[in-house]
């Protein structure tokens, strides 16, 4: 069955795993935007040369994850429709009712492994990495015959958490691949994995979603988002809609709009707007704490968007109307190579400032001072 080395209640488990108040990928039904991956699954199974090794690879929260669990469930309970099973499936889609669904839904059937970051007993915290001792437990599960159906499913999310020997671990498994067992690797950063594991494994590289479908999705996941909201929402996540549910529920709008108006100072820069803004950062606590998420993701965005705008000569449109002419005026005052270093800079600080115990409110005021530095 999925599993994961634990003491502590199932229940208690899945809410360190899966803070958040929409569905995890394991119990989520709803996949919108990804129709061609999902065929291309659908097309290798039906051909019967479904290769043993999958590579699902796009940026954080597209719906990587959804689209495994989905491919899971249809080999794992999809015995009674379509394709193999007597008929031409249309779609990865399971039935409710299906025999088996209900077990891969809580994890629990007996011929599908989740390898994920695990607890451990000794901080009742989940673990920083993917341990290699649970990669040991899925290489003893991937040689088990199948106990109810064809199929045996593992599911790795994500490898961008394995360290070189969980990695190492995956490889082995990769270079004697079992019979009828699957393999699916959900990466948010294929480039670092591996190539050997790249090498072994068919690529199915999911894109960012359309604006359109992560404001459809923020309606139905995140009703209290205003249309307007969550179209700004839509364009600061960049087509995930994981980000963008996280951004709803961290006050992420009105703190971009207060990074923009502190940025609009440059590059004499408002130390008093400044230490305002960063003031909020001293704090500690979950709000602090999502609020500080939020920020290394916006102000590493901004300044990416900023880099790519130097390098291409063109302005995204503003997201706010403070950013309207800003970046034009920012990257006439400095070249290319010190706005990438600048931002180089500030997403290492913002990045580490937990990791190595940095204060964050002069965390965040280093940052600020970084960019005014490029432009004088």
């Amino acid at each position: 069955m999925a599993r994961g080395k634990t003491s502590a209640d199932a229940g208690e488990l899945e809410k360190l795993e899966w803070p958040y108040d929409w569905p995890p990928p394991w119990r989520n039904s709803r996949l919108l935007g990804h129709k061609a991956a999902e065929q291309a699954l659908l097309a290798a199974h039906t051909s019967g040369r479904l290769h043993h090794a999958w590579l699902i690879a796009g940026p954080r929260g597209i719906g990587k994850a959804t689209l495994a669990w989905r491919f899971a469930r249809y080999l794992l309970a999809g015995q009674a429709q379509g394709g193999l099973f007597g008929g031409e499936a249309e779609s990865l889609e399971v039935a409710a009712d299906a025999p088996g669904r209900s077990l891969v839904d809580a994890r629990s059937h007996p011929d599908l492994f989740h390898l994920r970051r695990t607890l451990n007993p000794d901080t009742g915290r989940i673990r920083a990495e993917i341990a290699v001792d649970d990669v040991r437990d899925l290489g003893a599960f991937m040689h088990m015959t199948p106990a109810m159906g064809q199929w045996r499913v593992a599911i790795v999310d994500a490898a961008d958490e394995m360290n070189r020997n969980s990695a190492n671990a995956v490889l082995k498994i990769l270079e004697e691949p079992p019979t009828n067992a699957v393999l699916l690797i959900v990466t948010h950063a294929p480039g670092r994995l591996l190539p050997t594991i790249r090498s072994r494994c068919r690529r199915l590289s999911l894109q960012p979603l359309g604006e359109e479908i992560v404001t459809r999705l923020l309606s139905e996941y995140a009703p209290s988002v205003t249309a307007e909201e969550g179209t700004v929402l839509a364009r600061l996540s960049e087509g995930s809609i994981g980000r963008a549910l996280e951004l709803a529920g961290s006050g992420s709008l009105d703190l971009y709009r207060d990074m923009v108006d502190v940025l609009a100072t440059l590059p004499d820069l408002d130390m008093a707007r400044l230490h305002g803004f960063a003031e909020r950062f001293a704090r500690r606590g979950e709000e602090a704490n999502a609020a500080w998420r939020s920020l290394n993701y916006l102000f590493d965005s901004w300044l990416k968007g900023l880099a790519r705008g130097a390098a291409l000569g063109q302005e995204a449109a503003p997201i706010v109307p403070a950013e309207r002419g800003l970046q034009a005026r920012l990257r006439a005052a400095a070249s290319l190579d010190r706005w990438i270093g600048a931002w180089e800079k500030a997403a290492d600080l913002l990045s580490s400032a937990d990791r190595i115990n940095l204060d964050r409110k002069q965390t965040v005021l280093a940052s600020f001072l970084a960019l005014q530095s490029v432009m004088r």
